[in-house]
């Protein structure tokens, strides 16, 4: 790829938008605070305008055929940046357990590394059901627990404690991590299998 196409291809929309998402995790670990509920609503809504980048490039690439090789690597780069940073300030809070981090992270690591060797053998793995859903579970957790504290439900008189709600969330998400993983290496292995039988 020559210096003109790489720069036309981040010069894009989506890939403005995939950059800018970067930029704000500093703000939303800025805004975390142990004892300051505004300023940790105020981390929640920055990390979910983040998230709701994150579908808009997506978005906008498909609709307008800007799909590039370099939004493909620093757009999954990105997403595992955000929640990263993010996962690893809430264990520093004392706000998730430190297994949760390990588990969730260790698994991107794992599918990232499934990924290159399937690539090497010519197997594509795409994203499936249990994988996204995990990320939305994910991404709602992570929100729910930057906000933490109870808060009233207008126009109800209910109070509702998003940082158990979080949590239910993230506990949710570590399951689909670990079955999605299952699940696509046993694709995996059936790809390989399927290509060693063929005649």
């Amino acid at each position: 790829m020559s210096y003109e196409s790489l720069r036309r291809e981040i010069g894009n929309v989506p890939n403005l938008i995939t950059l800018g998402r970067l930029f704000l995790v500093p703000p939303v670990i800025a805004l975390m605070h142990p004892t300051d509920p505004l300023r940790n609503l105020l981390a929640a809504l920055v990390f979910a305008v983040a998230s709701g980048l994150d579908l808009l490039d997506g978005y906008l690439a498909r609709k307008h055929g800007l799909v590039t090789v370099f939004g493909k690597f620093v757009d999954p780069l990105a997403d595992k940046i955000m929640v990263a940073a993010v996962l690893v300030y809430l264990v520093h809070h004392g706000l998730v357990p430190p297994w949760i981090v390990v588990v969730l992270l260790g698994r991107e690591f794992y599918m990232s590394g499934l990924r290159l060797v399937a690539g090497s053998e010519g197997v594509v793995i795409a994203a499936g059901e249990g994988g996204k859903a995990k990320t939305v579970f994910q991404l709602l957790g992570i929100c729910c627990v930057l906000a933490r504290y109870e808060y009233r439900m207008i126009p109800f008189e209910a109070t509702l404690n998003f940082w158990r709600v979080g949590m239910a969330f993230l506990y949710i998400s570590v399951v689909l991590a670990i079955v999605s993983a299952v699940t696509y290496t046993l694709g995996f292995g059936r790809a390989l299998r399927a290509r060693a039988a063929a005649p």
